[in-house]
């Protein structure tokens, strides 16, 4: 489970201005880092259906905000991809 420390430093890392918290960058890394966990969770539970539809719903809300950003500032989207090792 993401905790509110470790959500915390995930903005910290990410974040484009002093007070941003939603930007798509910040949105990306924290769904990242949740389905990063979920995954972990995953493969020690492999009958656990129901976290399974919850990563899957993560990784299209994710693909969603990456989508957006590539459509509006591809110099952006780039920098998330090669910052968080994701492949596209």
């Amino acid at each position: 489970m993401l905790t509110k420390t470790k959500k915390q430093r995930i903005i910290k890392e990410t974040r484009v201005h002093e007070t941003d918290t939603g930007s798509p960058e910040v949105q990306i890394s924290i769904i990242s880092k949740r389905i990063d966990e979920l995954a972990k969770h995953l493969k020690k539970n492999l009958k656990d259906n129901h976290s399974r539809r919850g990563l899957l719903q993560l990784v299209a809300d994710r693909q969603s905000h990456l989508k957006y950003l590539q459509k509006k500032d591809i110099k952006r989207y780039q920098a998330v991809l090669k910052k968080l090792d994701l492949k596209r």
